[in-house]
């Protein structure tokens, strides 16, 4: 009976990439597995076949034979290296091309993608973690910078063996369970199943004699201060690293990194919007009407005098240039934008009502606000009455 074309074996078209290959691949083989299909007398063949193609196809040599000479490339030793897919009768040669198989499929699963156990193994340094740190600063020194004395707890390299986890520092020694790979394998029919070697939890190596201050794990708990440099202009949600600052690594693998991550206090007289800054400057009703001026705090220290236009109203607006807050990273500065708030008096003495009812009989046609919104008033009443 004449071979099946490879390409339509996997189902894909002459001239498919590497990618397009492995993927048809790997689809047909979870497909047509036995174990899937164990209704079908033809699933076994059919499996052996897809294998048979993928291990041509995914040769870049043997791939180059076979489009050029077809099944005859493997057949006359036109292309060596033997008739692919040779031995698939032997069930120890079908679960072990199985095994392959469920490591590509299931490998993520069965220990996050590591590799075959013959591939090598892990290292037993393994890199410490990233520290956070949460620092609350106040707006001034968010507008001038600052240098902070922060206390971190964490870990650090043990002294006494070095970061190794061995007494005296010496080397740990390959796991006899897994020889160093640190995984094992236990076959059962079609299935090879990877696990972490359960001697040296995955490492590939063994300590024989931990060593009595960090008890083997090459790092030891300590808090340390640390000295921090906050530039000017940092907002809340600013992020600052300090590499190399985080947590010790496991027997002798790198420290991590420490992540600062600041808040800025809210201020009692400053809001802040970016590079901006707001202040609120109550007035009296008086200063309004007539003008005047008035001195206000700048977030530097110092103060401005700023003049006030008469018939000022509630929430209007002066701005200073260049008082505001400097970007984070160099360049202009912001402004800073002054709101008026009106103040009504109270505790009114007996003159000061008396002038006020005074002021009021005459003060109706200075309020243009006023009357306009009265005459939409009687507008609307009269329109509802018609």
């Amino acid at each position: 009976m004449a071979k099946k074309d490879f390409y339509e074996v996997l189902g894909i078209q002459k001239g498919a990439s590497a990618e397009e290959i492995k993927k048809a691949y790997r689809a047909k083989a979870k497909e047509l597995h036995p174990d899937r299909n164990k209704d079908n007398p033809n699933a076994e063949a059919l499996f052996k076949e897809v294998n048979e193609a993928h291990d041509v196809l995914k040769d870049p040599e043997k791939k180059a034979a076979y489009d050029r000479y077809g099944h005859a490339a493997f057949e006359g030793g036109m292309g060596g290296g033997g008739r692919p897919g040779a031995g698939y009768g032997q069930q120890g040669d079908f679960a072990s091309a199985f095994s392959d198989v469920f490591e590509d499929l299931f490998g993520d699963f069965m220990g996050g993608g590591g590799g075959r156990a013959g591939g090598g193994g892990r290292s037993r340094a393994t890199r410490g973690s990233d520290l956070r740190y949460n620092l609350r600063v106040t707006l001034e020194e968010a507008f001038k910078g600052a240098q902070k004395q922060i206390n971190v707890p964490g870990s650090e390299t043990c002294d006494s063996c070095h970061g190794t986890g061995a007494e005296g520092g010496a080397e740990p020694q390959t796991c006899p369970t897994c020889g160093g790979m640190g995984k094992v394998r236990a076959q059962n029919g079609f299935f090879t199943v990877e696990r972490t070697c359960p001697t040296c939890g995955g490492q590939g190596q063994v300590v024989k004699n931990p060593c009595r201050k960090c008890h083997g794990a090459g790092r030891i708990e300590k808090d340390r201060t640390l000295s921090v440099n906050i530039p000017a202009g940092v907002e809340t949600g600013t992020r600052i690293r300090l590499a190399g600052e985080g947590e010790a690594g496991l027997r002798g693998g790198p420290s991590g990194d420490l992540y600062i991550f600041i808040e800025v206090k809210e201020h009692d007289l400053f809001q802040r919007d970016g590079t901006s800054l707001f202040c609120r400057v109550p007035v009296s009703m008086a200063s309004a009407a007539l003008g005047g001026e008035v001195e206000v705090p700048t977030i530097d220290g110092g103060r401005s005098r700023v003049k006030i236009p008469a018939g000022s109203q509630s929430g209007r607006q002066m701005r200073l240039r260049a008082k505001g807050m400097p970007a984070l990273r160099g360049g202009a500065v912001g402004d800073m934008l002054i709101e008026l708030a009106v103040e009504t008096p109270v505790n009114l003495t007996p003159r000061q009502k008396e002038l006020l009812r005074e002021f009021e009989k005459i003060e109706a046609e200075n309020n243009p606000q006023g009357a306009s919104f009265f005459r939409k008033v009687k507008s609307f009443w009269d329109g509802m009455t018609g």
